[in-house]
């Protein structure tokens, strides 16, 4: 199973000298199970980019998993390239959605004034699949939805191929339960001995007291969930649109620190644009 990130920034997107080495796109990934289907999650900023990468290396068929429908989530999808195209085979999946929902999201979101081109007028072949609350797979890869701690709600995913596994929870406030979310236990244990973890890390926690019931996580919190679940790698996710490139490293120092001091050997790191990993 190969991972990429194709935007890990939280809110809007950025630009400008200092975001450079974290990049300035929302959130996208892309997941490739050893299958060969390429799945997408989440339509941020950064799936403009992927998007013209999947027609340069001539996919024609792609998965679309959203965790949940806040702008920088979706913002992206009218700019994606396959939407546009005549040979794309797109599958956008309801979870964590209840019925029609995605129909309606895609139908709001390309509507003049606000986009030219209405969806009816997209020339791909798109299929909406059923609303998923429970396991499913796509290939040869085995997906679990599990709640977000977010207002309106959400879904984090855990991916799982051959043994290894791949758990992304943005969006995800460790330190209050929203509706619909679970407690910090329940995160524990769905990311008990992952391989592979992404989780929002958007605040100090100087910080998060001020934005406590925003539905994002300190970075403090994040760490101590990975270490309490003994996850492989941790990945800071979400990051602040306003948290430059050095301020970001200065987190993963002081959490790399704090793991040494703890005599553990999880591997820390904040999410960066084009970072590729194989599990």
């Amino acid at each position: 199973m190969k991972i990429k990130c194709w935007g890990s920034r939280g809110s809007i997107p950025v630009s400008g000298r200092q975001f450079l080495k974290y990049g300035g796109d929302t959130t996208c990934l892309e997941v490739q199970p050893r299958s060969g289907d390429t799945i997408i999650i989440d339509a941020g900023s950064g799936i403009r980019r992927l998007g013209s990468q999947l027609l340069q290396r001539q996919v024609q068929g792609c998965h679309i998993l959203f965790t949940h429908a806040h702008w920088d989530h979706i913002m992206g999808l009218p700019f994606f390239k396959p939407m546009h195209c005549l040979e794309s085979e797109l599958n956008l999946y309801h979870c964590p959605f209840h019925e029609r929902f995605v129909d309606r999201m895609l139908s709001d979101l390309m509507i003049p004034p606000y986009f030219p081109i209405p969806c009816s007028g997209s020339k791909s072949n798109i299929a909406f699949h059923e609303a998923t609350p429970s396991a499913f797979d796509i290939g040869s890869v085995h997906i679990e939805p599990f709640p977000l701690s977010h207002p309106n709600g959400g879904s984090g995913y855990k991916f799982t191929e051959d043994g290894s596994s791949f758990v992304f929870l943005t969006d995800n406030e460790l330190g209050y339960i929203h509706p619909g979310g679970k407690s910090f236990n329940d995160y524990r244990v769905f990311c008990e001995d992952v391989d592979l973890l992404f989780h929002d890390a958007e605040y100090l926690p100087s910080e998060y007291a001020s934005y406590i019931h925003w539905g994002h996580s300190a970075y403090t919190d994040t760490l101590k969930l990975a270490l309490s679940a003994h996850v492989g790698q941790v990945g800071f996710f979400h990051t602040n649109q306003d948290r430059t490139d050095q301020e970001v490293d200065d987190i993963v120092q002081h959490a790399r620190e704090q793991i040494v001091a703890q005599n553990r050997s999880t591997l820390c790191f904040a999410v960066a644009a084009d970072m590729e990993f194989e599990l």
